[in-house]
Parts: structure tokens; C-alpha cells; sequence
């Protein structure tokens, strides 16, 4: 898992190609002027898609994996609290539907959680269970992108 801002200095940093044209994604463009939707990049392999939402108590989130996608999570607007464990294998999905790449869980223990304001970006990779949505203090509204890479096109 990385968090990080989209505002930070990258000077120094070298994401792998299909996490740096994602990032270069949300830098260029501006998310508040747009509807939401899904917007390729490269095609199936990267793509974003932006949505508004409204946070969560824990307890209502399920946690989540993905297997083929790694997730750069974004807020636009908004503040969300995100959980994150890493998957140690002693953690079986609870709930997997046909046809889709979420695993959902159930509670898992010695979860961490970052709070992600407006220029935010989490990675979470197919090791990474996470748990995005979840309020700090009351339900808001938020505005995010998602954006998914297949794990190949890194």
C-alpha cells in the first residue's frame, strides 16, 4: 500500500509505468468539472472511473480485494477514512461475485487506516485487503476517482 499526495514532489520517485500514467491521469485533469463516469486510458488494462459517494461508519464497509487490479484510490472532495491489512493469506473472502474482481471479507484484525483528503491517492495492491468509503466522524459526501491497473500492465 502507498499513500501519498498528488501534490508531492516526484523528483525523486519512479512508479512503475501503469502507476505513473494513472497518477499523470489525475494530475491533468479537473475532477470537479466533470460527470462522473468510467474514462479509459489504456483501455481495459488502465482506466478510471469517477463517482460520488457517501462515507460509511466502519461497520456498514466491508473490506476488499482485488486479484488482477491494483486500485489508486483519489479524493477529489471530501474527506474518507481508508482501512488497509495486508493479506497474509489467513484471511478467506467471505464473497466473491461472478464475473467481477472483488473479493469482499469479513472483520480482520490489526487494520491500520489513513484519513485521505482532496489530493490523496492510496495504491492498494492485489496483497493489500482495504476498505475504502468509511466516515471519520459523520457520513459526508465525497467525490472520488478509482483508478484500476491490471497488475500486467504495470
Amino acid at each position: 500500500m502507498i499513500f501519498s499526495s498528488i501534490y508531492t514532489a516526484t523528483e525523486s520517485l519512479c512508479y512503475p509505468k501503469g502507476i505513473q500514467k494513472a497518477l499523470d491521469f489525475l494530475k491533468d485533469h479537473d475532477f470537479t468539472a466533470m460527470e462522473p463516469g468510467r474514462f479509459e486510458i489504456q483501455g481495459d488494462d488502465i482506466f478510471a472511473t469517477l463517482m460520488d459517494a457517501t462515507t460509511k461508519p466502519k461497520e456498514e464497509v466491508r473490506p476488499e480485494s482485488h486479484k488482477e487490479y491494483i486500485d489508486v484510490q483519489y479524493v477529489v472532495s471530501g474527506t474518507e477514512k481508508l482501512g488497509f491489512v495486508n493479506d497474509t493469506g489467513k484471511y478467506q473472502p467471505i464473497e466473491h461475485p461472478e464475473g467481477s474482481d472483488v473479493y469482499f471479507y469479513g472483520e480482520v484484525n490489526k487494520e491500520s487506516f489513513v484519513i485521505s483528503t482532496p489530493g490523496c491517492f492510496s495504491i492498494f495492491f492485489p496483497e493489500d485487503i482495504h476498505r475504502p468509503c468509511v466516515c471519520e466522524g459523520q457520513p459526508e459526501e465525497i467525490r472520488k476517482v478509482v483508478v484500476k491497473i491490471r497488475v500486467t500492465a504495470l
